[in-house]
């Protein structure tokens, strides 16, 4: 038979067998994680750097447009000022001497009107 401390030492290292395997098992499975992890960190490395390079042709690419579309834009800018200029000029040629062509014709118009009515019912 056993004694009571050879019991309690059977116990003991029983469990420590158990403790020890139980932390195996866990050391395995952190082991395949990290191998999984490292592969997918890997595989998305290999697979980010195509896209960053990618990425840097799109900006370039990008900024050589947004310089084209600025000249365009001052262009356009310009074209607009001179129409505005064009614009007023034409104002200015066609309203004055339209202004005083249809000034002359009402004061014609007034006067024709005074010599066909009789003198006494003549507009004041």
């Amino acid at each position: 038979m056993l004694t009571a401390g050879e019991v309690a030492a059977l116990i003991a290292a029983t469990g420590w067998i158990v403790l020890v395997c139980v932390l195996t098992m866990v050391l395995i499975k952190l082991a395949r994680l990290l191998t999984e992890t490292a592969r997918a960190v890997s595989d998305l490395t290999s697979r980010m750097t195509p896209l960053l390079d990618d990425m840097g042709v799109t900006v370039s690419e990008t900024n050589r447009q947004l310089v084209a579309v600025e000249a365009i834009a001052r262009d356009v800018k310009q074209v607009s000022g001179h129409a505005a200029k064009l614009s007023a000029v034409t104002q200015t040629v066609f309203t004055g001497p339209l202004i005083k062509v249809s000034s002359i014709g009402y004061g014609v118009r007034r006067a024709i009107e005074a010599r066909r009515q009789p003198r006494g019912r003549r507009r004041p």
